[in-house]
């Protein structure tokens, strides 16, 4: 069958068997906080666990690459899009269920709306997600952390899907959870919900720590343009920002792509950059910060449809 005939197959269907969105040509750059990507093939938001193992058969059908995204707070896509499904674990997987210091979490809960919750709920432990502006799939996914804590340090049982729809609950240990990593990164798993396990605190010192952290990550962050956060992983010696700040490239611009003049860990989209732009503007980053400093920086970002 032709690729072509493969892809409108797969739309009609979709489109047939399941409520949530499906559309074609959908703009990525309207899904990534870098405000940068091109047009997916397909693009599928499943409204449930069921019609995602019906978006994920039909894909398997069709032998079609596929990706999954959430709040696309740590993407960098291709201007070219993606050639193949994004598979969108949206607002639809927004949800939050609380038993005593135990709480269930969907994977489309935004980590801000979750960490407001626990405050009201004098839950503590959660303080350091407050301002990451990701949903909890991805939190999970990549073990997202600031300020000391990690999703890990939180997190008790993970219930996933993988591409064939079986689903399987991972407790804590058995996701091999390290810096900016989780078993997730290599394998097919789909994250639908977290279990996590909190300390009953005050919630006034809960409240003034999130306030004390949102003011930092604001007065520190270069929150006014679009990026996808960190764009570096930290090295084992140092702090990516401090080598590219000593390394005289803070405030760098490449076309539309700059190296933020208020901290320099982050690459923005100063001026309507491209995806080529920013790539560019990395490799000018990481080739320099080796030369002056003999350390590697890697990408915290994830590069989709196309390399560094």
């Amino acid at each position: 069958m032709e690729y072509k005939t493969m892809t409108n197959e797969l739309y009609d269907e979709l489109a047939s068997k399941i409520k949530g969105k499906v559309t074609r040509d959908e703009l990525l750059k309207n899904h990534s906080y870098f405000k940068i990507g091109g047009p997916a093939e397909i693009f599928a938001e499943p409204e449930n666990t069921e019609e995602l193992k019906i978006v994920l058969n039909l894909i398997k059908k069709y032998n079609l690459n596929y990706l999954i995204i959430g709040n696309g707070t740590n993407l960098l896509i291709s201007d070219d899009g993606y050639k193949g499904a994004i598979v969108k674990i949206g607002e639809c997987f927004n949800y939050i269920r609380k038993n005593n210091n135990k709480v269930t979490v969907g994977a489309g809960t935004l980590l801000s709306v979750l960490a407001k919750f626990l405050a009201k709920e004098s839950l503590a432990g959660f303080e350091f997600a407050s301002g990451i502006p990701g949903y909890v799939g991805g939190a999970v996914y990549m073990n997202a952390g600031a300020y000391g804590g990690e999703m890990k340090d939180v997190i008790s049982k993970v219930k996933c899907m993988d591409s064939n729809g079986n689903i399987y609950e991972y407790s804590n240990e058995d996701m091999d959870f390290s810096y900016r990593h989780s078993k997730l990164v290599d394998s097919d798993l789909i994250v639908l919900e977290a279990e996590l396990t909190l300390e009953l605190g005050n919630k006034e010192n809960i409240m003034l720590k999130i306030k004390d952290f949102n003011e930092r990550r604001t007065s520190k962050q270069p929150l006014n343009l679009p990026s996808a956060g960190s764009t570096f992983k930290r090295p084992i010696n140092g702090y990516a920002s401090k080598l590219i700040e000593d390394a005289g490239l803070k405030g760098m611009v490449y076309r539309g792509a700059m190296v933020s003049d208020k901290h320099s860990g982050f690459i923005v989209n100063y001026d309507n950059a491209s995806c080529e732009d920013v790539l560019e503007l990395m490799r000018i980053v990481i080739s320099t910060v080796y030369d002056k400093f003999g350390i590697k920086l890697e990408p915290e970002i994830k590069i989709i449809g196309t390399t560094l």
